[in-house]
């Protein structure tokens, strides 16, 4: 694992561009800046060449979808295409929702991405497999998760992580996983929002976009574990507040002595 990767991030503080969920839009700024990122958000088609050119990523998510949103992140994501910045895409609610699946499949074709960041009935369901989905939660599979998870990776060319109790990783080839975390994180909507702006902040900084996704995901995880053992009253909704304090403040030593991975 390359721990080494939060230092850089920090060193340069690259910006990451979100074409963002409402709901979740200021956890998500407030994370990426915590954890030494400088986050930038936008909902105007018109300024997409000008952002992009900014940004040393992009995430593009699905949250709060609607037609201007979508036509957007299809210019961003083409331009960051052609400027050769990573791309994180969140997929959120595409088990659940069959417009918004389609809506997925056709970003998907329109330009390719980095990294696909999804519970694990979003990440079977964009690679083809039954899994009963409910809303934006995972919902319940009898799948083999690394199999489904390396299977998507291999169909759409790139690295995806499947997020969830234990989180899976796969390029398509390789299959890691990050056995950190707290419950919490499920209990608390838009940990995952906060989770693929992390990997587009790493991602920025690092060519491996496995390595980054590795990575990214392990701080993340180990960073709530943390909060989740120092303060074991915690609630979902101090959880949060309390969690962008630890994304500042937590150092590659804190995580070293508690990571679980493989």
């Amino acid at each position: 694992m390359k721990l080494n990767i939060l230092n850089e991030l920090r060193e340069k503080n690259p910006v990451v561009l979100s074409a963002a969920n409402f709901v979740t839009v200021q956890d998500v700024a407030n994370s990426l800046n915590a954890i030494g990122a400088s986050p930038i958000m936008s909902k105007e088609i018109a300024e997409a060449e000008e952002m992009v050119k900014m940004a040393s990523s992009v995430t593009l998510n699905l949250g709060t979808l609607t037609q201007l949103q979508i036509a957007q992140m299809k210019k961003i994501g083409t331009l960051a295409t052609q400027d050769k910045k990573p791309i994180v895409f969140d997929p959120v609610a595409v088990g659940a929702v069959n417009y918004r699946l389609q809506t997925a499949q056709d970003l998907l074709h329109s330009f390719p991405v980095s990294i696909i960041r999804g519970n694990a009935g979003e990440i079977a369901a964009l690679g083809g497999f039954e899994w009963n989905a409910r809303g934006i939660d995972a919902g319940s599979g009898s799948g083999n998760l690394d199999q489904i998870t390396q299977k998507t990776a291999q169909k759409l060319d790139c690295v995806v992580i499947a997020s969830g109790a234990t989180d899976t990783i796969s390029n398509g080839k390789k299959i890691a996983h990050v056995y950190n975390g707290t419950p919490l994180f499920q209990a608390h909507v838009g940990s995952g929002d906060v989770l693929s702006s992390i990997v587009a902040a790493f991602a920025a900084v690092w060519a491996d976009p496995f390595e980054a996704a590795q990575t990214a995901t392990l701080v993340f995880a180990a960073t709530g574990e943390l909060l989740a053992k120092d303060q074991p009253k915690i609630g979902p909704g101090t959880f949060g507040m309390h969690l962008i304090d630890y994304l500042a403040k937590v150092q590659v030593a804190d995580i070293e002595k508690i990571a679980k991975f493989d």
